[in-house]
């Protein structure tokens, strides 16, 4: 039985992870059982809770348990989709039996820990917190309820549940961390917590790490900051005291910000963030120093063992036998779904990720008439399927991933699946010849999903932007389009990038998959072999120690710049 009032780790932590972390995330994809993640800071989360696992690092996870998650993605009457919120039961967490009170908003709010043991899923240590309590007036419950609420109180509440729940959860459970790890801003109200307790500016960098995910501004959070002290977000600390600790000065409060200046040491998620946020970041005085840790995925959770058995024979004709019969598994399921029958012999392409309007999942489909051409020509066919998730509020995602399907309907070898959870997407990563990734250059801060695709015998195609120019290399191992201006608009920017897919499509890609099959199965080895161990997460976790861990005192690796 787990004493978790005295919690120690169930195995035996290595020496060179010793030092105890607690990582601070609004989202884990650990599971497809496990609903409490939207898309890729949980993609990420889960595998860095996996490496932590198997590498056998003293930390602990804190989250909070979604009791609707995120959405459950369906269809209406007419086949677009639309988001539904259902209730989940998980049988496997454990009750801690902790209780705890927080103030949100000048009232008591009951605080609940369960926990998902390491050895339930191979994952570090989670605790979860929940407000979906008796104890708690409705209000006050529906703040774990959905991930990400639109509703600005909500929302604010949410942040301190993780932030300042996370904090006292720590004490509670007699859990001295050395590092707090914030995983994007929404954990920062635990550093105010510690300023509360009597913590110095100085005493709380020399604990709190933070890692920024996103140059996009609707990504990096600003609020009111008298709204913020209205709801308790800064655990009773004076209005002054913040002004001063946050050096924010009028009524704007920049969660990023604010998050850089209380850390000792900051990481963007690629080499090309990590320029991009020195360059937003850099002219605000009083910031920790940014470097890279370049994400990652957990390839042993990822990648089709089956694959990997013929890599490691280097057998191409086993690789080609196992990749049909995973298209033939991702077929099944667009059959069962869109009533499409899809052959296993034909080049596919999947555009599968997060729907957001940089992202631009209809690229193609802007110039109509040259992609049904692309996919007219029987003796070299192509076949295309799309997923993803937008927000449930975001209306235009919805519109595109509903126009998508409409101008896909006529077409019997384009369609669009739902439900892109962590089953789908190794699905269609297993399943596809081509993972294909559009976003405008430099918005995409890493964008992993195509590091598991990678893994999965599929073949990255995209714009020059997060991971890729690290991996990369042209009719090599992946296919990148020419970085655009940076100069030209939004529209001149589109115009390029899809001429340029499509010229890539037409003179390169479908000639060697049909014409030249040995240069094809070439490109794929190359990138399933050179993919790994850099982007394993195993590589990422053990720099996470190395590199933003380490105390001042110790020096560290050098975060890469």
């Amino acid at each position: 039985m787990t004493d978790f009032r005295n919690y120690v780790h169930p195995y035996s932590v290595k020496k060179a992870f010793s030092k105890k972390a607690a990582y601070f995330c609004s989202e884990f994809a650990i599971d497809q059982s496990l609903k409490i993640y939207s898309g890729g800071l949980g993609y990420l989360a889960g595998s860095h809770m996996r490496s932590a696992y198997q590498l056998k690092q003293a930390m602990v996870g804190i989250g909070i348990l979604w009791k609707y998650g995120y959405y459950d993605q369906e269809r209406d009457d007419q086949g677009y989709m639309v988001p539904k919120f259902t209730e989940k039961k998980y049988d496997f967490l454990e009750d801690t039996g902790i209780q705890f009170e927080i103030t949100i908003n000048n009232h008591p709010v009951k605080v609940k820990a369960l926990y998902l043991p390491p050895k339930k899923f191979g994952s570090a240590p989670l605790f979860l917190l929940t407000t979906d309590i008796p104890e708690n007036d409705f209000l006050a419950q529906s703040i774990s309820h959905r991930l990400y609420d639109s509703n600005l109180d909500t929302k604010i509440a949410q942040y301190q549940l993780l932030g300042i729940g996370g904090a006292k959860l720590l004490e509670e459970i007699g859990f001295k961390a050395e590092v707090c790890h914030l995983n994007e801003a929404h954990g920062l109200p635990a550093a105010f917590y510690e300023m509360s307790k009597g913590k110095t500016l100085e005493e709380v960098r020399d604990k709190f790490v933070f890692t920024t995910h996103t140059p996009v501004a609707a990504g990096n959070e600003k609020h009111n900051i008298f709204t913020l002290e209205r709801m308790g977000f800064f655990s009773g600390v004076s209005l002054e005291e913040v002004r001063k600790i946050s050096g924010i000065h009028n009524e704007i409060f920049d969660q990023t910000l604010v998050s850089l200046r209380v850390s000792r040491r900051a990481n963007g998620v690629s080499r090309l963030h990590g320029e991009v946020a020195r360059s937003m970041w850099n002219p605000y005085p009083g910031i920790a120093d940014i470097g890279h840790i370049t994400n990652s995925q957990n390839k042993k959770y990822w990648a089709d063992k089956d694959l990997q058995a013929c890599l490691i024979k280097e057998n191409v004709k086993c690789l080609k036998q196992r990749k049909r019969k995973l298209k033939e598994v991702l077929f099944a399921e667009v059959e069962r779904q869109t009533g499409k029958k899809f052959s296993p012999d034909v080049l596919t392409i999947v555009w599968a990720r997060r729907f957001a309007g940089y992202k631009r999942a209809d690229l193609l489909l802007q110039d109509y008439d040259r992609f049904t051409t692309m996919l007219s020509r029987p003796e070299r066919p192509v076949q295309v399927i799309w997923a993803g998730k937008p927000y449930p509020l975001d209306h235009s995602a919805i519109s595109t991933f509903n126009n998508i399907i409409y101008k896909s309907r006529g077409i019997e070898n384009a369609a669009v699946v739902t439900g892109y959870e962590l089953a789908l997407s190794k699905l269609l990563k297993q399943g596809s010849d081509i993972w294909f990734n559009t976003p405008r250059v430099p918005r995409e801060a890493s964008g992993t999903s195509g590091m598991t695709a990678a893994m999965n015998a599929s073949v990255n195609v995209s714009t020059n932007d997060g991971w890729i120019p690290e991996f990369a290399k042209h009719e090599h191992n992946a296919f990148v389009v020419p970085v655009a201006n940076p100069r030209w608009s939004e529209e001149e920017v589109d115009n390029f990038d899809r001429d340029n897919f499509f010229r890539i499509l037409d003179e390169e890609i479908i000639p060697i998959y049909y014409e030249q099959p040995e240069k094809w199965w070439e490109i794929v080895v190359n990138s399933m072999t050179e993919v790994v161990p850099y982007f394993d997460s195993d590589r990422m976790a053990t720099q996470y120690y190395d590199m933003l861990y380490a105390s001042r005192k110790k020096k560290a690796a050098k975060l890469a710049v």
